[in-house]
């Protein structure tokens, strides 16, 4: 029946019985009528012969429950769509709207049009036809799992071998649910689209299929080793391209690597999570290494150049200042981390000044010397004097 033939006729008036008539009184209607308006009891009547048609076509949407859910549906959209001009209503032809008539072009607003009314109450969009059984394509599920690396392949980038444990179709049952010798029936409910429209007053909503859970078929003896699901846990290694930079803690995705989808329908993807182990010089800290250099006390006070190492490179030459303090930072440029568009961040070194837990007579002498002309005391006067202040 076409959405055309919901919005013209009132097959509710045709049987001559309410919008709320029960299935009951609908049957005992069409008896009368088909009774009344038979071709047998009508010899040579075109009249009650095109009656008898009208009755038998009204009968058949109404009796059918999701059918008439769905005449219901089309019928109490906004507008009161009807047939020609009522009332100062919409005045358009409904041949016309639906591609069904007059001179419009195949493929245009009318066809549009009926396409959106057959994704409105499940005809159509999103599903896969085979052997006549309309069936809704479903994606794959995501799958999360975890990687650890070194530092340095975390750094440079790796290809890693990652073992997958998921559902996929049943390879016992070629994904039918069925036991060996048997097949699958299409669902009576749903009629194998998956699916099923919910009446809410002005629209019509799909909702998988109560009856077999939105697969479309019904598993009379199900597969001992899927039990009737159609899917069974299958192990796959992938190879998963690490990218150079990977910090820890990130999480990686991997397009369509997840799950396999069903009924044609693409598959998830792949979330892998990035655990980094430490390295036993080199930290992180963005797109940035960190370092922390070990100074000497007169190297500290007096400046001085001292080699820096670099990861997997060359060590570079940093000069410190006179008087540099312990925590001080310096940047070495271009030596962090692999950033996302190919640049690199920086190194960063913390001076840490290390002051000897031994002493020889000659370095005691001098550090005597250099006490007593550093004056100590004045460096802590402001120290002592702001203490005192309550």
């Amino acid at each position: 029946m076409s959405t055309k033939d919901y919005l013209e006729k009132d097959y509710y008036k045709v049987l001559g019985v309410a919008k709320t008539a029960s299935q009951e009184e609908i049957k005992k209607s069409y008896r009368k009528l088909a009774r009344k308006y038979h071709p047998d009891a009508n010899k040579g009547d075109a009249e009650a012969e095109e009656r008898f048609k009208e009755v038998s076509e009204a009968y058949d949407v109404l009796s059918d429950t999701k059918r008439r859910k769905e005449y219901d549906a089309v019928r109490s959209m906004p507008g009161g769509f009807r047939g020609g001009q009522q009332g100062g209503g919409f005045g358009f032809d409904l041949g016309d709207l639906f591609g069904q008539g007059g001179t419009g072009t195949q493929g245009g607003a009318g066809e549009r049009i009926g396409d959106l009314f057959g994704g409105l109450f499940g005809r159509g969009g999103g599903t896969r036809t085979t052997g006549g059984t309309t069936r809704r394509a479903r994606r794959g599920a995501d799958v999360e799992t975890e990687v650890t690396l070194s530092f340095g392949r975390a750094m440079n980038g790796v290809t890693v071998p990652i073992k997958l444990t998921s559902e996929a179709g049943c390879e016992a049952c070629r994904g039918t649910g069925a036991k060996a010798g048997t097949v699958p029936r299409v669902c009576p409910n749903c009629e194998g689209t998956g699916h099923e429209t919910r009446n809410l007053g002005n629209f019509g909503f799909q909702e998988p299929c109560h009856e077999c859970r939105g697969r479309g078929l019904v598993v009379d003896d199900p597969c001992p080793v899927c039990h009737g699901s159609g899917r069974a846990t299958g192990t796959r290694t992938i190879q998963a391209r690490i990218p150079a930079g990977v910090a820890d803690g990130q999480k990686i995705r991997l397009k369509g690597k997840g799950a396999p989808g069903e009924n044609g329908g693409p598959a998830g993807d792949l979330y892998v999570n990035i655990k980094v182990l430490p390295h036993p010089v080199f930290g992180r800290s963005g797109d940035n290494l960190t370092l922390t250099i070990p100074v000497t006390f007169p190297e500290a006070a007096l400046g001085g150049e001292i080699r820096v190492p670099t990861f997997q490179g060359q060590p570079v030459t940093l000069k410190l200042p006179e008087g540099t303090p312990n925590g001080r930072k310096f940047r070495v440029k271009g030596r962090g981390a692999t950033r996302r568009d190919g640049t690199k961040g920086d190194l960063l070194v913390t001076v840490d000044v290390h002051v000897p837990q031994k002493l020889d007579e000659q370095s005691r002498e001098a550090l005597a010397k250099l006490r007593e002309a550093g004056g100590g005391e004045e460096l802590r006067a402001d120290i002592l004097q702001q203490a005192r202040q309550e």
